[in-house]
């Protein structure tokens, strides 16, 4: 069954151009808000003022008192960032350790919940087949970034082999990672990153996410970059595949969704009326996607 790949060639050179700036991590809408970034900046400036302060007074045990709520600070926040990428068992269970049958009837099930008006013989037609969704169960260990790499190379070997290569057109990846938050799009970039996956010749890994970056500046950098995958939120994916030109499916053959990664409240992807709903309606919705998910062209992957 074709799942894309006649619109790949072997013997491109790297483009240096990149993405975005590595340190950009900004969350995709108020509703996914994880301030850590910014709390840490405002914060450490805050701290900075206040110690200088006791310094000029020559208030020892002052400074001495603001360090130690500095490091506790640094401590706090390391230990929040933790939480957020651990991922429990319970969700590794009840999502992504199970056949692509019992996938695909969880995946209806959040359908359903975004599409609650719809009758039944709708839903039954927007369902994402089985026979699209991808075979996980061979892995076994935790679902967590560190093991993404070797995830794909075991569970998608088709993908793997596609990712070394180079699309003939602009702005066309082989992958869309989505995720919820944009600080994990930039730690799950920097994955993508990896050698293993792209060799010599892959494509580079679009960072695509709302905050601080413009509509129009992400058309104008697909355009002009040969993309091998591209990570973002389903805001910003839904809005360039249907509203724009410039991110297009014809070498798209993997969509990889975050289904394991919970926020700091606990939260994933599908569990958030907002990011679920982008995801069933302007990003796996869509007309040309929905299409080639039905035709086998596209498989669903859940990390």
């Amino acid at each position: 069954m074709n799942r894309g790949g006649d619109d790949l060639e072997d013997d491109f050179v790297i483009d240096d151009l990149v993405a975005l700036s590595e340190e950009e991590a900004a969350p995709d809408g108020a509703f996914f808000s994880d301030d850590n970034d910014n709390d840490a900046s405002a914060d450490e400036d805050a701290t900075n003022e206040d110690l200088q302060t006791s310094a000029n007074a020559g208030d020892e045990a002052a400074l001495a008192k603001k360090r130690k709520r500095r490091e506790k600070e640094k401590e706090r926040k390391t230990k929040k960032r933790k939480l957020a990428e651990s991922v429990t068992d319970e969700v590794q269970q009840s999502v992504v350790a199970h056949s692509p049958n019992e996938l695909a009837a969880f995946l209806a099930s959040k359908q359903a919940s975004t599409f609650s008006e719809v009758t039944a013989i709708e839903l039954e037609d927007m369902r994402i087949p089985a026979s699209s969704i991808a075979d996980t169960t061979s892995w076994t260990a935790p679902r967590t970034l560190d093991q993404l790499v070797d995830f794909i190379i075991k569970t998608t070997p088709t993908l793997h082999k596609r990712l070394s290569q180079k699309s003939k057109n602009n702005g066309s990846p082989t992958m869309l990672f989505v995720t919820g938050a944009a600080l994990r799009v930039a730690d799950v970039t920097r994955v993508l990153k990896d050698k293993r996956l792209r060799g010599d010749k892959g494509g580079e890994v679009a960072k695509l996410f709302a905050k601080h970056f413009k509509l129009a500046e992400h058309v104008a950098y697909l355009r002009r970059t040969k993309v091998g995958a591209a990570v973002g939120t389903p805001g910003r994916i839904g809005k360039l595949l249907c509203e724009t030109d410039a991110l297009t499916v014809s070498a798209l053959s993997h969509i990889i969704l975050d289904a394991t990664y919970q926020d700091s409240k606990k939260r994933t992807l599908l569990d958030i009326p907002e990011t679920r709903d982008e995801v069933f309606k302007t990003l796996l919705g869509g007309t040309e996607v929905q299409k080639a998910i039905k035709e086998g062209k596209i498989q669903v992957v859940l990390f």
